[in-house]
């Protein structure tokens, strides 16, 4: 009897053993869970409320802790520790030099979370007795390559297929498509010069029994410079024309410009994949200036940031520095 209870205790001690390490081998195994939201400024006007980058984020709870970063969409993206699952507490911080420490207490869970950051009053400064420059009439300026043709003229080539009509085939092959007349196929090619490209080519019979007649290949090369055309004919001699325009091809770049759309102390706009060179023409208290954007997005009067959407378009945000103000 004291054998059959020790080896029911051993029993339970194995399987006590055996689910712990299945539970750190399951816990090591199962991907960490992953939060995910945005940074916004405090505002009453959902117009206001703009993306904040650059701030960091982290989560806390007693297993451990978490770190992001946002981007210049506000997006922010944070792994937790593999023993943080869902419903459990977590405390979010939010740290940005130009704006308030934001606490929020959360649990872990499948949502958009989603934090709203008061800005850090501007203490007064000498500066601050001078009136702010008066910035208008902003313009976005950028430029696209774009293609333009010049007309170098039209081509037009005659060209016969000989043959004699009423000849049966005796399954030797070119014949007519139902395989009882003998038949020729005729090719010929233009070529529209060196950086040149054909347009509009077309071929049509002009002269002899057209009807029994078929263009067997009508075919432009794949730069366009190069046009080959094939007919069949299975009855007397017919006459065919080729034509087609000629054009040059031109990559030339096109000045585009746009308007920012404002709110409060920001502007936004957004520009083509293609954009090249943007910069932003504005009045500084009525002087008009351009400011050339550049990689870094230096302006003197605005911090700008720059995203790029999923159609590689690219969305710029440039808020006012202070000292500056929007009319």
């Amino acid at each position: 009897m004291g054998g059959n209870k020790r080896t029911v205790i051993l029993t339970l001690v194995a399987l006590g053993i055996l689910g712990t390490i299945l539970s750190i081998v399951l816990l090591h195994r199962r991907p960490p869970l992953v939060l995910k939201g945005t940074v916004l400024r405090q505002d009453s006007d959902p117009n206001k409320q703009l993306p904040i980058g650059d701030v960091e984020i982290t989560a806390t709870n007693s297993v451990g802790t978490g770190h992001s970063k946002s981007d210049s969409t506000g997006f922010f993206r944070i792994t937790l520790p593999k023993e943080l699952r869902r419903r459990q507490p977590v405390v979010l911080e939010f740290h940005h030099k130009d704006y308030q420490l934001l606490t929020v207490n959360e649990y872990v869970g499948d949502k958009i979370y989603i934090a709203r950051m008061v800005p850090v009053p501007q203490l007064p400064t000498a500066e601050t007795h001078h009136p702010e420059v008066t910035v208008s009439n902003v313009q976005v300026r950028y430029s696209v390559k774009a293609t333009t043709e010049a007309n170098v003229g039209s081509t037009a080539k005659t060209f016969q297929v000989p043959n004699i009509g009423n000849m049966p085939c005796d399954k030797r092959s070119p014949c007519s498509p139902d395989g009882k007349w003998k038949a020729v196929i005729s090719s010929v090619s233009l070529d529209a010069g060196e950086g040149n490209q054909f347009r509009n080519a077309r071929v049509s019979c002009i002269a002899g029994p057209c009807p029994f007649t078929r263009i067997e290949l009508e075919n432009l090369s794949q730069d366009r410079r190069r046009l080959n055309v094939s007919v069949r004919n299975w009855s007397d001699t017919t006459t065919f024309l080729l034509e087609a325009e000629v054009v040059h091809p031109m990559l030339s770049d096109m000045v585009r410009d746009s308007y920012p759309v404002i709110f409060g102390r920001a502007l936004n706009f957004t520009l083509p994949a293609t954009a090249e060179g943007p910069s932003l023409e504005a009045d500084l208290d009525g002087e008009a200036i351009v400011f050339p954007l550049g990689p870094d997005l230096f302006l003197r009067w605005a911090e700008c940031h720059m995203g790029i959407d999923r159609d590689q378009s690219k969305t710029y945000r440039c808020e006012l520095k202070p000292g500056y103000q929007f009319r």
